[in-house]
């Protein structure tokens, strides 16, 4: 299964240093740009980013990026 687009955009997030955040990679997602398990029904599984700093970071929309979980523009091609 190709993963869903969830947004033809990146999403902006503030992250905190030290967490850990699961990027949805199916797009099946609710809670977009996280993982909420909607991933179970695919072969699909959340990849984990855990910030080394506070700061604005872009994660990928469109599940094409190249650059997981961030955004690489991919989706101004789709």
């Amino acid at each position: 299964m190709k993963a869903k687009t969830a947004k033809n955009a990146p999403y902006a997030v503030e992250v905190e240093a030290g967490k850990t955040y699961q990027w949805c990679s199916c797009g099946l997602s609710k809670n977009q740009p996280f993982c909420d398990d909607s991933h179970q029904v695919t072969e699909c599984e959340p990849l984990d980013y855990m910030a080394t700093e506070n700061k604005k970071v872009f994660f990928c929309g469109c599940k094409q990026t190249h650059q997981s979980p961030f955004c690489d523009g991919t989706h101004s091609k789709l």
